[in-house]
């Protein structure tokens, strides 16, 4: 039997560090909520808004798949491989940290913010030769359809990464509706609303709600509101 789990907006975990006002939809740092832990292999959602000309220094990662989606300004990408990169809306970046790697992220811009999404998922593969990519993507091809941006396979469209998993971004009109098939059977889906309203197998959905579902093989989606936009992310349920 199909199952369901709501997260609206405002029962997520919240920092402000000034500098740093982030959301987090599951545990995170100083967030523990015992019954938030994690989507299957979706560990970590957070929504950052970071200050003009700030942001996070250089820290470590290891065995995590983290997917960054900015949604507003320009972040400034630096790690150990090597790699210098600033990312925009409309892209996506990646980093499979696998055995290893440090970076860090700032916002570009000293006159205006930066907002991204930060997405940790459990690797299939332990200790891999730590990767980064990006990709940019053409907006107009997820009006009123899904835009795939994540899979498992780099011969795939978007980025890859070590997990059998699928991101798909979609914007739509009022009154448009879809129904999602599952990639992979087992697969949990997590849908996540950017802007204006959904309803997804009979459930309002908000800006910033959360709403995950498995067991189940599809749902559907309605967009109840003139340009609203969601992100999909189907994920394994067995870490």
């Amino acid at each position: 039997m199909k199952k369901t789990v709501l997260h609206t907006a405002d029962s997520r975990g919240e920092a402000n560090h000034g500098w740093l006002h982030s959301r987090h939809t599951f545990s995170f740092a100083n967030y523990y909520n015992p019954e938030r832990i994690h989507f299957g292999v979706l560990r970590v959602l957070n929504d950052d808004y970071i200050a003009p000309g700030m942001g996070f220094g250089t820290h470590p990662h290891d065995n995590m798949e983290i997917i960054s989606i900015p949604l507003e300004g320009d972040l400034e990408h630096r790690d150990s491989m090597g790699n210098v990169a600033v990312i925009r809306h409309g892209d996506v970046q990646v980093m499979s940290a696998g055995s290893g790697i440090t970076h860090s992220e700032y916002n570009k811009n000293e006159d205006a913010p930066g907002k991204f999404l930060q997405i940790w998922v459990f690797p299939n593969k332990k200790n891999v030769t730590p990767r980064y990519d990006q990709i940019t993507l053409d907006l107009k091809e997820r009006h009123n359809r899904l835009q795939q941006i994540v899979s498992p396979s780099p011969d795939d469209d978007g980025v890859w990464i070590h997990q059998d998993a699928w991101f798909h971004l979609g914007r739509f009109d009022k009154g448009f509706s879809l129904r999602y098939d599952f990639q992979k059977p087992g697969n949990g889906l997590y849908v996540f609303v950017l802007s204006g309203d959904v309803t997804v197998d009979g459930t309002e959905l908000h800006q910033r709600d959360g709403f995950g579902v498995w067991d189940a093989s599809s749902i559907d989606i309605v967009s109840d509101s003139a340009d609203s936009e969601v992100l999909l992310m189907e994920v394994p349920m067995q870490v």
